[in-house]
Protein backbone atom coordinates (compact mmCIF):
# COMPACT_ATOMS: atom_id res chain seq x y z
CA UNK A 1 0.00 0.00 0.00
CA UNK A 2 1.56 3.28 -1.11
CA UNK A 3 1.27 6.54 0.74
CA UNK A 4 0.82 9.92 -0.82
CA UNK A 5 3.37 12.67 -0.19
CA UNK A 6 2.22 15.44 2.14
CA UNK A 7 0.49 18.38 0.50
CA UNK A 8 2.82 21.25 -0.33
CA UNK A 9 1.26 23.34 2.40
CA UNK A 10 2.44 20.83 5.03
CA UNK A 11 6.14 20.96 4.07
CA UNK A 12 7.01 24.09 6.09
CA UNK A 13 5.43 22.53 9.15
CA UNK A 14 7.49 19.37 8.69
CA UNK A 15 10.64 21.44 8.22
CA UNK A 16 9.93 23.44 11.36
CA UNK A 17 9.27 20.24 13.28
CA UNK A 18 12.63 18.83 12.13
CA UNK A 19 14.41 22.03 13.09
CA UNK A 20 12.69 21.97 16.46
CA UNK A 21 13.81 18.38 17.05
CA UNK A 22 17.40 19.27 16.19
CA UNK A 23 17.30 22.18 18.63
CA UNK A 24 15.90 19.88 21.31
CA UNK A 25 18.71 17.38 20.73
CA UNK A 26 21.37 20.11 20.93
CA UNK A 27 19.85 21.44 24.14
CA UNK A 28 19.72 17.94 25.62
CA UNK A 29 23.37 17.28 24.68
CA UNK A 30 24.37 20.58 26.21
CA UNK A 31 22.49 19.85 29.41
CA UNK A 32 23.92 16.33 29.70
CA UNK A 33 27.44 17.68 29.15
CA UNK A 34 26.92 20.19 31.96
CA UNK A 35 25.76 17.43 34.28
CA UNK A 36 28.71 15.24 33.30
CA UNK A 37 31.11 18.09 34.08
CA UNK A 38 29.58 18.46 37.53
CA UNK A 39 29.90 14.74 38.22
CA UNK A 40 33.54 14.72 37.09
CA UNK A 41 34.22 17.71 39.30
CA UNK A 42 32.63 16.03 42.33
CA UNK A 43 34.47 12.75 41.71
CA UNK A 44 37.81 14.55 41.42
CA UNK A 45 37.15 16.28 44.74
CA UNK A 46 36.27 12.97 46.39
CA UNK A 47 39.50 11.43 45.13
CA UNK A 48 41.41 14.40 46.53
CA UNK A 49 39.63 14.62 49.88
CA UNK A 50 39.34 10.91 50.62
CA UNK A 51 41.95 8.82 48.80
CA UNK A 52 44.50 11.62 48.54
CA UNK A 53 44.43 12.51 52.23
CA UNK A 54 44.52 8.82 53.23
CA UNK A 55 47.59 8.17 51.07
CA UNK A 56 49.35 11.19 52.55
CA UNK A 57 48.58 9.97 56.08
CA UNK A 58 49.89 6.48 55.23
CA UNK A 59 53.11 8.00 53.94
CA UNK A 60 53.61 9.87 57.20
CA UNK A 61 52.89 6.73 59.27
CA UNK A 62 55.32 4.72 57.19
CA UNK A 63 58.05 7.31 57.74
CA UNK A 64 57.50 7.10 61.51
CA UNK A 65 57.56 3.32 61.46
CA UNK A 66 60.73 3.29 59.38
CA UNK A 67 62.50 5.37 62.03
CA UNK A 68 61.68 2.69 64.62
CA UNK A 69 62.80 -0.28 62.52
CA UNK A 70 65.98 -2.17 63.41
CA UNK A 71 68.81 -1.23 61.09
CA UNK A 72 68.44 -4.45 59.11
CA UNK A 73 68.89 -4.02 55.39
CA UNK A 74 66.04 -6.36 54.44
CA UNK A 75 63.57 -4.38 56.56
CA UNK A 76 64.86 -1.07 55.23
CA UNK A 77 64.56 -2.33 51.65
CA UNK A 78 60.98 -3.45 52.29
CA UNK A 79 60.16 -0.04 53.78
CA UNK A 80 61.64 1.68 50.72
CA UNK A 81 59.55 -0.53 48.44
CA UNK A 82 56.40 0.37 50.38
CA UNK A 83 57.24 4.08 50.13
CA UNK A 84 57.77 3.78 46.37
CA UNK A 85 54.43 1.99 46.01
CA UNK A 86 52.64 4.69 47.99
CA UNK A 87 54.28 7.43 45.90
CA UNK A 88 53.11 5.69 42.72
CA UNK A 89 49.55 5.46 44.06
CA UNK A 90 49.59 9.15 45.02
CA UNK A 91 50.92 10.11 41.57
CA UNK A 92 48.27 7.99 39.83
CA UNK A 93 45.55 9.48 41.99
CA UNK A 94 46.67 13.02 41.14
CA UNK A 95 46.77 12.16 37.45
CA UNK A 96 43.23 10.77 37.65
CA UNK A 97 42.07 13.94 39.37
CA UNK A 98 43.59 16.12 36.66
CA UNK A 99 42.02 14.02 33.91
CA UNK A 100 38.61 14.27 35.55
CA UNK A 101 38.79 17.96 36.42
CA UNK A 102 41.47 20.62 36.21
CA UNK A 103 41.11 22.32 39.58
CA UNK A 104 43.46 25.08 38.44
CA UNK A 105 40.35 26.61 36.89
CA UNK A 106 38.87 27.27 40.32
CA UNK A 107 41.99 27.94 42.39
CA UNK A 108 44.36 29.65 39.93
CA UNK A 109 42.12 30.84 37.07
CA UNK A 110 41.75 30.17 33.38
CA UNK A 111 45.14 31.59 32.38
CA UNK A 112 47.01 29.23 34.71
CA UNK A 113 44.94 26.22 33.62
CA UNK A 114 45.54 26.88 29.91
CA UNK A 115 49.25 27.52 30.50
CA UNK A 116 49.55 24.23 32.39
CA UNK A 117 47.85 22.21 29.63
CA UNK A 118 49.98 23.79 26.94
CA UNK A 119 53.21 23.22 28.90
CA UNK A 120 52.34 19.53 29.23
CA UNK A 121 51.53 19.41 25.50
CA UNK A 122 54.97 20.84 24.62
CA UNK A 123 56.74 18.39 26.90
CA UNK A 124 54.86 15.32 25.65
CA UNK A 125 54.92 16.04 21.91
CA UNK A 126 57.92 18.31 21.36
CA UNK A 127 56.02 20.80 19.20
CA UNK A 128 56.37 24.56 19.19
CA UNK A 129 53.30 25.75 21.10
CA UNK A 130 52.75 29.48 21.53
CA UNK A 131 50.20 31.07 23.84
CA UNK A 132 48.57 34.49 23.67
CA UNK A 133 46.36 35.57 26.59
CA UNK A 134 44.61 38.80 27.53
CA UNK A 135 46.46 40.99 29.99
CA UNK A 136 43.69 40.54 32.55
CA UNK A 137 42.78 37.09 33.84
CA UNK A 138 39.02 37.54 33.84
CA UNK A 139 36.64 35.40 35.85
CA UNK A 140 34.11 33.26 33.96
CA UNK A 141 31.27 31.01 35.07
CA UNK A 142 32.59 27.52 35.70
CA UNK A 143 30.52 26.15 32.79
CA UNK A 144 32.25 28.52 30.37
CA UNK A 145 35.71 27.87 31.82
CA UNK A 146 35.17 24.12 31.55
CA UNK A 147 34.06 24.42 27.93
CA UNK A 148 37.03 26.63 27.05
CA UNK A 149 39.34 23.97 28.49
CA UNK A 150 37.49 21.17 26.68
CA UNK A 151 37.78 23.02 23.36
CA UNK A 152 41.49 23.58 23.97
CA UNK A 153 42.08 19.90 24.70
CA UNK A 154 40.01 18.78 21.69
CA UNK A 155 41.90 21.16 19.43
CA UNK A 156 45.27 19.90 20.67
CA UNK A 157 44.15 16.28 20.29
CA UNK A 158 43.18 16.97 16.68
CA UNK A 159 46.61 18.48 16.02
CA UNK A 160 48.35 15.32 17.20
CA UNK A 161 45.92 12.88 15.58
CA UNK A 162 45.43 14.49 12.17
CA UNK A 163 47.46 17.60 11.44
CA UNK A 164 51.12 16.48 11.15
CA UNK A 165 51.92 19.96 12.39
CA UNK A 166 55.13 21.36 13.85
CA UNK A 167 53.65 24.53 15.38
CA UNK A 168 50.51 25.35 17.34
CA UNK A 169 49.10 28.70 18.43
CA UNK A 170 46.55 29.06 21.22
CA UNK A 171 44.93 32.49 21.34
CA UNK A 172 42.41 33.79 23.85
CA UNK A 173 40.69 37.12 23.21
CA UNK A 174 38.19 38.88 25.47
CA UNK A 175 36.60 42.15 24.40
CA UNK A 176 34.28 42.37 27.38
CA UNK A 177 31.25 41.16 25.41
CA UNK A 178 32.53 37.75 24.40
CA UNK A 179 35.52 35.47 24.89
CA UNK A 180 37.10 33.65 21.94
CA UNK A 181 39.51 30.72 22.05
CA UNK A 182 41.37 29.73 18.87
CA UNK A 183 43.61 26.69 18.41
CA UNK A 184 45.43 26.85 15.08
CA UNK A 185 48.22 24.79 13.58
CA UNK A 186 50.47 24.79 10.50
CA UNK A 187 49.75 21.21 9.50
CA UNK A 188 48.07 19.58 6.54
CA UNK A 189 44.59 20.12 7.89
CA UNK A 190 42.35 17.42 9.28
CA UNK A 191 40.72 16.69 5.91
CA UNK A 192 37.27 15.25 5.28
CA UNK A 193 37.93 11.71 6.56
CA UNK A 194 39.87 12.83 9.59
CA UNK A 195 37.18 15.41 10.33
CA UNK A 196 34.61 12.62 10.33
CA UNK A 197 36.64 10.72 12.93
CA UNK A 198 36.89 13.83 15.12
CA UNK A 199 33.30 14.78 14.36
CA UNK A 200 31.69 13.36 17.48
CA UNK A 201 33.94 15.27 19.81
CA UNK A 202 33.44 18.49 17.85
CA UNK A 203 29.67 18.01 17.67
CA UNK A 204 29.49 17.53 21.43
CA UNK A 205 31.46 20.76 21.90
CA UNK A 206 29.22 22.54 19.41
CA UNK A 207 26.16 21.42 21.38
CA UNK A 208 27.69 22.69 24.62
CA UNK A 209 28.63 26.00 23.02
CA UNK A 210 25.13 26.43 21.59
CA UNK A 211 23.63 25.63 25.00
CA UNK A 212 25.67 28.50 26.49
CA UNK A 213 24.70 30.89 23.68
CA UNK A 214 27.96 30.56 21.77
CA UNK A 215 29.40 28.72 18.79
CA UNK A 216 32.26 26.43 17.84
CA UNK A 217 33.64 25.78 14.38
CA UNK A 218 36.55 23.89 12.84
CA UNK A 219 37.75 25.09 9.46
CA UNK A 220 40.71 25.31 7.15
CA UNK A 221 43.05 28.22 7.79
CA UNK A 222 42.06 31.35 5.83
CA UNK A 223 43.93 32.91 2.89
CA UNK A 224 45.22 29.52 1.66
CA UNK A 225 47.44 29.17 4.71
CA UNK A 226 48.26 25.64 5.90
CA UNK A 227 46.56 24.10 8.86
CA UNK A 228 43.25 24.07 10.71
CA UNK A 229 41.59 26.52 13.06
CA UNK A 230 39.25 25.47 15.86
CA UNK A 231 37.44 28.51 17.28
CA UNK A 232 35.10 28.74 20.25
CA UNK A 233 33.13 31.92 20.93
CA UNK A 234 31.11 32.43 24.11
CA UNK A 235 29.17 35.47 25.31
CA UNK A 236 30.22 37.09 28.56
CA UNK A 237 26.99 36.17 30.30
CA UNK A 238 25.65 33.92 33.02
CA UNK A 239 25.08 30.21 32.34
CA UNK A 240 21.55 28.92 31.74
CA UNK A 241 19.33 29.13 34.79
CA UNK A 242 19.37 26.07 36.97
CA UNK A 243 22.70 24.75 35.68
CA UNK A 244 25.11 26.42 38.06
CA UNK A 245 27.23 23.92 39.97
CA UNK A 246 26.08 23.04 43.48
Amino acid sequence: MSTSPPPPGDLPALSQAGAGSADDVRELLGHLSQQWDQQRRQLARQLHDNLGSSMTALTMHLALLTQQLPREQALLDRSAQMKTLLMNIISTNRDMQRRLWNDSLEFLGLHAAISEVLAQFREQHGLVARLSLPDEDSSYPIEQSALLMAALEQGLQNVIAHASASEVDVIVDDDGDQVMLTVRDNGIGIGQHAFARAHHGLRALQARASYLGGSLRAQAAPDQLPGTWVTLILPRSSPPAGDAPH
